[in-house]
């Protein structure tokens, strides 16, 4: 359905789409067409309508000049909001309803185009005053009443590199002598332990948890920040993505751990072993039956899996059997669960690839742990808030950090953000780098995430990070260079701060003060004399 949408909504041959948007599809051209013409054959028959419908048909009508020209007599103006975040579609049905452009008025801002990946470009805003004779006028509006002006000077810089746009300039009255910083940190340990110290600092000083907000290109950039502000109690709410601990591929391999550190938490086993092809709920709850009453995961050994179980049973025995030895050792046991769980995740999941992703750097998490059981501790998902989802939705007298993509971050405003990895690689994304078209839309992202901000902006800048494509080669790191999208010529907008801040040399030996000595086990032994 997702090629089919993609198809009508941008206009495109279904050739074109699949090259350019599936390309892992295109050897089922044939098979594709077949399918969607039954599938509107079928919707016909039923006399429904999806959602695309709604637009197409409405082109479809909008195609018939006559028709066209009595449904736009009807409307004296008309006003479209947000136009850079339309398709192909919807402009056609706008210039066939106004085709001479009378009563048309469409508002919208090229530089905040970001949702390709729903079929929107951002031809149709900078193409649309020259869709009509004489030419559109144009009215801009450069006054901002959100953000300070070096706020608001340094979005501009970054925006005006892009390689086509409208000419404009925004400017506040809101002046401050803070610029937007540019905060260098070793990697993304240390990213996340500034961006809790800067987010409590600003509480501290009355800023609430909820007028600052972490952005990220990317959904599970922001999971060693949800990890750790689990851990630490602090209350956050995400949009855009599930938060890291609530994905299930991550919650899956957390079940492993469970069920191996406590066989008694049926929870964790019931969703293990289902897992298993050929195990459903009725066999699962069968081999915790024989576990719970040995008392022991040894009891597994004597279950006999079902036949289609069977093939997978023998690879889950081993698992449990190594892990339950400790083995391989903290946290080389949480590398074995995953590699143990990659054809389950292949087999359950069309993401496999980006998922796994997911579970290297939960691999990279633990590395901050001393056992299993301490990770497990302190990472349960059973509690609702030991995931921050402050138990559903949050009350509005609730104080919480405000986590997001930056996609779905457009339209709102806080008086503190900090954008994640602003790097080349995350921003722009290494997926999005493949034409022209993708890094400009990266541009236009990274602008967004800016102009977000109302007093205080902190770009992130790490400098090493952690990857699984070294596995056995070098340490597992890889360095990093700043985003393109702040180059040299540009960089006196920003404040450069380097962070942890070096520590004052230590004094030497001979001018440290005497320290007295206590004899503190003489004195516990007097309390009782």
């Amino acid at each position: 359905l997702a090629i089919y949408s993609r198809a009508v909504n941008c206009e495109a041959p279904l050739e074109e789409v699949l090259a350019n948007s599936f390309p892992w599809c295109g050897g089922w051209e044939a098979e594709l067409r077949a399918l969607f013409a039954a599938y509107v054959e079928a919707k016909q028959r039923q006399n429904v309508l999806d959602y695309d419908d709604l637009l197409l048909y409405w082109a479809q009508m909008m195609g018939e000049p006559a028709l066209a020209a009595d449904v736009g007599a009807r409307f004296d103006h008309v006003l479209v909001d947000e136009y850079q975040d339309t398709n192909r579609l919807q402009a056609s049905i706008l210039l066939a309803l106004k085709p001479d452009g009378r009563g048309l008025t469409v508002v919208g801002d090229d530089a905040q185009s970001i949702y390709s990946f729903r079929a929107a470009t951002v031809r149709n805003i900078l193409d649309f005053p020259g869709e009509f004779r004489p030419p559109a006028r144009m009215v801009t509006l450069e006054r901002n009443y959100r953000s300070t002006q070096p706020i608001l000077s340094a979005s501009n810089a970054v925006i005006d590199l892009a390689s086509e746009r409208f000419t404009k300039n925004l400017w506040s009255d809101r002046d401050s002598a803070e610029r937007p910083q540019l905060v260098a940190v070793r990697d993304e340990a240390d990213q996340v332990h500034y961006v809790i110290e800067r987010v409590l600092e600003n509480r501290e000083a009355g800023i609430a948890l909820r007028a600052q907000a972490v952005l990220f290109r990317a959904s599970h950039h922001s999971g060693p920040l949800e990890v750790e502000l689990t851990r630490r109690n602090i209350p956050f709410v995400k949009f855009g993505g599930l938060k890291f601990l609530e994905a299930a591929h991550v919650k899956d391999v957390l079940a492993c751990l469970r069920f191996v550190e406590n066989p008694r938490d049926r929870m964790a086993g019931f969703r293990v072993l289902q897992l298993l092809p050929g195990i459903g709920p009725t066999n699962a709850a069968r081999v915790l039956d024989q576990v719970q009453a040995a008392g022991s995961l040894t009891a597994l050994a004597d279950f006999s899996p079902p036949p289609r179980a069977a093939e997978g049973w023998p690879a889950f025995l081993a698992l449990v059997r190594r892990l339950g030895e400790h083995g391989p050792g903290w946290p080389a046991e949480l590398a074995a669960v995953r590699m143990w769980y990659d054809p389950h995740l292949e087999r359950i999941h069309e993401d496999a690839a980006l998922r796994g992703a997911d579970l290297i750097q939960l691999e990279q998490i633990a590395m901050g742990y001393g056992s299993r059981q301490q990770f497990l501790t302190e990472l349960t998902l059973d509690p609702p808030d030991a995931t921050s989802d402050l138990a559903g939705a949050p009350l509005l007298d609730e104080d919480y950090l405000i986590l997001s993509t930056i996609h779905s971050a457009k339209g709102q405003e806080w008086a503190a953000v900090f954008v994640l990895n602003a790097v080349d690689g995350c921003i722009p994304s290494d997926l999005a780098t493949g034409t022209d078209e993708e890094i400009e839309e990266e541009r236009r992202l990274l602008y967004v995430a800016m102009t977000r901000a109302k007093d205080q902006l902190d770009l992130i800048v790490p400098q090493r990070f952690y990857t699984h494509q070294q596995a056995n080669r070098g340490d597992r790191h890889v360095y990093a260079c700043r985003t393109r999208f702040v180059p040299a010529s540009i960089l006196a907008l920003f404040a450069a701060r380097a962070w942890p801040t070096a520590l004052a040399e230590a004094q030497p030996a001979s001018a440290a003060r005497p320290q007295a000595r206590v004899d503190l086990g003489a004195r516990m032994r007097g309390m009782w004399r």
